[in-house]
């Protein structure tokens, strides 16, 4: 059996590893704030030159992120115009299809040859480019097309984890799977409900739901989770609890897990329409699909028009993040995403004693499989609800409480390395280079924003007199502000891109609306710290103090 570290082992050894593991992230950013401030006094040169070059790297690292993120866009707006549904159905018989494509080709170039309109020629070129790229990549499936399977032997189980969200904001996640351009037949709905819910409003919205989508889909299942001795009131144990009464379902419907695909979904996960198709494709002709995870881009659309400038600041943001991670071989499931239940079977489901659990089942895949385990990018939308309580500053809070429950995924990193350091068969320098990868992100989470903001400009207050007649203390100010407004262009790219991913005006909004989503960009100095950097700060605090969450926050949901 598959045994992956438990954060709160009795094990003393072990406990004593966890407990060194847990204080790290916490140290780093404490001794870099506090550092900064106090070496101020002592060594302004010093810091005066950290900040500079910190300064320089913020900028190469902004241009990084950005060009990525632009690529990452093309590839968002490519997926939306495939015919992934085409490519699903056609891709059994890659000899064929390959066939189909070229002839394809052939005739936009005949098409494109009687067009004199410069605009639609280009148009059409570009679509040749795209088939051709196509055709490549049908000709490579085509060399091992023993191992494409079947689209029509293929189950989708989508769980729906909720606790007290109300029928409304799970009912649009449901119709819009139901909406899918993939058969309704082949996909099962995993409703996993939590016991200490009020059970009058649980059995209600079960009721509500399971009449509406009565015949619907293949089955809609209904799991309800008690808390049992040794696990927490979180999402993870609910899921794993949810995935395997599931397991026994299958079992009992002799279905092969190899041929179901589960996706874990926030209960207001609004998936595009073609989504399915697309993950059906990837996953029936990549012959390393049991080795996959599946991560849709997540967009919070769904009430993104509703919510407070600097809700949408940090929504919009978290988009752009996870549109540049998809571009990374690194990258890490992230909220809703798909595995092979097959796989989730082998690695025992999600741990039931976390909080954070978007991309720990990452991680007990890779181990699983010896890090020949990743995440392949579905570019597609999946639209999830942004934060939006009764009162502004009620969703201020909440918004708060929601980031750093994100930032206590750190919690993840000493199980993560626990499990990988001893395994011969990952080199040493992939495990440094996760461990560099995660404790970098959440300690530039924690202290960026602070150090760009406040402590670059410590030097000139308290480097004394002699420091403040240097010439670095005179040109320190120029300097630093020459750079950010050169790091700036990342922000007037991010303004562009997020009017871009808009979703549609709804009618009962202005097109004075706009100006408001504009103005936001300007908050930005202020969101940072507040609502970026300080909840990172209280999660690697708590971790650094022993002062763990005992409860997943589930974040209020309400619609206007």
């Amino acid at each position: 059996m598959f045994e992956f570290p438990n954060p709160r082992t009795e094990n003393i050894r072990e406990r004593k590893i966890q407990r060194i593991l847990e204080i790290i992230p916490g140290t780093l950013t404490w001794v870099t704030l506090l550092g900064m401030f106090f070496l101020s006094f002592l060594l302004p040169v010093w810091v005066a030159v950290f900040i500079i070059a910190f300064d320089v790297y913020w900028i190469y690292r902004t241009i990084f992120i950005t060009t990525y993120s632009t690529l990452a866009y093309r590839k968002f707006c490519r997926g939306k115009n495939t015919d992934w549904w085409e490519r699903c159905q056609n891709i059994i018989h890659p000899s064929q299809y390959v066939k189909d494509l070229s002839d394809r080709i052939e005739n936009l170039k005949n098409q494109r040859k009687s067009v004199f309109n410069p605009l639609k020629r280009r148009k059409i070129g570009q679509e040749i480019r795209i088939q051709k790229t196509f055709l490549e990549s049908v000709k490579e499936i085509e060399k091992n097309k023993d191992e494409v399977w079947d689209w029509r032997q293929i189950v989708h189980v989508v769980m729906l984890p909720t606790a007290n969200e109300p029928a409304e904001i799970i009912d649009p996640a449901i119709q819009a799977i139901a909406d899918s351009n993939f058969p309704n037949q082949q996909i099962i709905i995993l409703l996993a409900t939590e016991e200490r819910e009020n059970e009058k409003n649980r059995l209600a919205k079960v009721k509500y739901l399971q009449d509406k989508y009565r015949g619907v889909f293949r089955d809609f299942l209904v799991t309800t989770h008690e808390v049992a001795e040794g696990e927490l009131k979180c999402k993870a144990s609910n899921a794993t609890y949810a995935a395997k009464k599931l397991q026994k379902y299958l079992d009992e419907k002799e279905v092969d897990y190899r041929k179901v695909i589960f996706s874990n979904f926030d209960c207001d996960s609004v998936c595009h329409e073609q989504y399915f198709a697309a993950l059906t494709y990837e996953y029936i002709t990549d012959p390393k699909r049991l080795q996959r995870s599946y991560q849709p881009l997540p967009m919070y659309h769904n009430n993104l028009w509703d919510t407070n400038a600097f809700v949408r600041v940090i929504v919009t943001s978290s988009s752009f993040w996870h549109m540049y991670q998809s571009t990374r071989i690194e990258m890490v499931t992230f909220s809703s995403h798909s595995e092979p239940f097959d796989t989730l079977v082998k690695v025992d489901f999600w741990p039931v004693n976390v909080i954070s659990e978007d991309s720990v089942i990452y991680w007990k895949c890779f181990t699983y499989y010896h890090g020949d385990y990743m995440v392949k990018p579905i570019y597609l939308p999946i639209s999830l609800d942004a934060v939006l309580a009764s009162t502004y500053w009620q969703t201020i809070k909440n918004q708060y409480k929601q980031k750093r429950r994100w930032a206590y995924g750190i919690e993840n990193f000493p199980m993560i390395m626990r499990a990988l350091w001893p395994d011969k068969k990952i080199s040493v320098f992939r495990k440094l280079g996760i461990a560099f990868e995660m404790l970098e992100g959440h300690h530039s989470w924690a202290t960026s924003p602070f150090i760009l903001a406040v402590l670059g400009w410590l030097p000139l207050f308290f480097g004394g007199v002699t420091f403040n007649q240097s010439v670095l203390a005179h040109n320190l100010p120029f300097i630093t502000r020459f750079l950010m407004n050169l790091a700036m262009g990342g922000l007037i790219v991010s303004m562009s891109l997020s009017f871009l991913l808009l979703p549609p005006r709804p009618k009962k909004y202005s097109r004075k609306r706009y100006i408001y989503m504009f103005s936001q960009w300007f908050l930005v100095p202020i969101i940072a710290p507040t609502l970026g950097a300080l909840p990172a700060i209280d999660s690697q605090t708590r971790l650094l103090f022993k002062k763990y969450f005992g409860e997943f926050w589930v974040t209020e949901k309400i619609r206007k």
